[in-house]
């Protein structure tokens, strides 16, 4: 499957914006979805996971309460809802599918099985 990542702009503290990661085959063949971003001169830091059915949703704990993560299998999407915008959640943003659970995918250096073309957000005002 190919993922295409979308939605990113600029926005001030505090604001909002929704990014979208369409896939060119069926989501639901694969077991999970995740949202990772990198910042300049940062390493790479997941964000937030979703599992096949949507069941299942992990965030980390810089986004969480913040960002809502959300799939549509019958059109091969998933959503990232970012509300309250921060200026260190500026970063590109990439959506990719995990190689293990969303439990993990947290963890420094997790692996993914495919990643699109990121989206760059930036907060600033």
């Amino acid at each position: 499957v190919q993922l295409q990542a979308s939605g990113g702009g600029l926005v001030q503290p505090g604001g909002s914006l929704t990014l979208s990661c369409a896939a060119s085959g069926s989501t639901s063949d694969y077991p999970r979805i995740g949202w990772f971003r990198q910042a300049p001169g940062k390493e790479r830091e997941g964000v937030s996971c979703i599992s096949r059915t949507g069941e299942t949703t992990k965030y980390a704990d810089v986004v969480k309460g913040r960002f809502t993560i959300s799939r549509d299998n019958a059109k091969n999407t998933v959503h990232l809802q970012m509300n309250s915008l921060k200026v260190e959640d500026t970063a590109i943003y990439y959506c990719a599918i995990p190689n293990h659970p969303c439990s993990l995918w947290f963890r420094a250096g997790s692996s993914f099985s495919s990643v699109g073309q990121g989206t760059l957000v930036t907060v600033s005002s």
